[in-house]
């Protein structure tokens, strides 16, 4: 079976071509034109609602150690929440369109795409103090058992989005920029502090807002550096990011600098391998998008 029996043909001729996959490669992103529906992503509206609620459809295996807002924790706050797609049908729905797979195949020049984790965040209205920032951080920095180096993250906002409702920014061609594993300040709000260090490091800056409408995705390298700008807007912002994986990932062990063996949570979510590994093929817990010349 070919590809053309998992999308259509308005589908395929949305895929990235040669130029943008070269252009991937060079700046760290990619922008597609709208390839998704919006009664899908108006789907998961109504599922992130219920995900709120505290509605699951399925239950994870743990009950910590990840982010997960709670309604304790505040209203005028970013709400971070991972794994949705795991437990709402309507959010795994739209994770696992097959067209996020395809052109994430097509960047990452794999013949499989997994899922490898979700965060779903939600940004209050008119920030006035800058506290729905999110900072300047790789995803590639939280995922140090993983072995690939071609991991990606699509990027699905529900609706339009822009600098002033607090779009993702990336920091352009930040993915070539050496010495970046410890690249983890995603709580960090002031994006000024650490743009100052990356300036003190003789690093290029160049910010990139990504302007997106509905049905549009943003697609970043693995250790593209990236954030967002507060929401001063009149509305909230909700948006998922769909963390992925390429054929080639698998566990490794990994130890910091201190001789700290380090894990990350999905870790405990699959199955273990013959030799007591985490298994990051596991199809439960990571299922696949995209698979090249056959049918998912």
């Amino acid at each position: 079976m070919d590809d053309s029996q998992h999308l259509n043909q308005e589908q395929l001729a949305l895929l990235p071509t040669d130029e943008d996959v070269a252009f991937y490669e060079e700046h760290g992103w990619y922008i597609s034109q709208k390839v998704l529906a919006e009664d899908i992503i108006d789907e998961a509206i109504q599922g992130s609602e219920r995900y709120y609620r505290g509605e699951r459809d399925t239950l994870l295996t743990i009950s910590s150690g990840y982010s997960d807002w709670q309604p304790k924790d505040g209203y005028d706050v970013i709400r971070n929440n991972e794994f949705v797609s795991l437990q709402n049908k309507q959010l795994r729905f739209l994770a696992l369109q097959p067209i996020i797979g395809a052109i994430a195949s097509r960047l990452a020049k794999t013949k499989q795409i997994r899922l490898l984790d979700d965060q779903l965040v939600y940004k209050p209205p008119q920030d006035k103090n800058g506290k729905t920032a999110v900072g300047w951080h790789s995803d590639r920095a939280y995922w140090s058992t993983c072995s690939s180096h071609k991991l990606l993250t699509a990027w699905i906002p529900f609706h339009d989005c822009d600098e002033l409702n607090g779009s993702l920014v990336v920091l352009d061609k930040s993915h070539k920029w050496s010495d970046i594993e410890n690249t983890r300040f995603f709580n960090n709000h002031n994006l000024e502090d650490i743009e100052k260090q990356f300036s003190q490091q003789k690093r290029e800056i160049i910010k990139v807002a990504i302007a997106l409408k509905k049905g549009q995705i943003s697609f970043h390298h693995c250790w593209t550096i990236h954030g967002s700008y507060p929401n001063y807007s009149n509305s909230f912002r909700l948006a998922i990011a769909v963390h992925l994986q390429d054929e080639s990932n698998f566990y490794q062990p990994f130890w910091n600098h201190q001789g700290k063996q380090i894990h990350i949570i999905d870790e405990l979510l699959c199955r273990k391998l013959p030799n007591g590994e985490p298994d990051f093929r596991d199809p439960s817990v990571f299922p696949v998008l995209w698979l090249e010349h056959n049918q998912v």
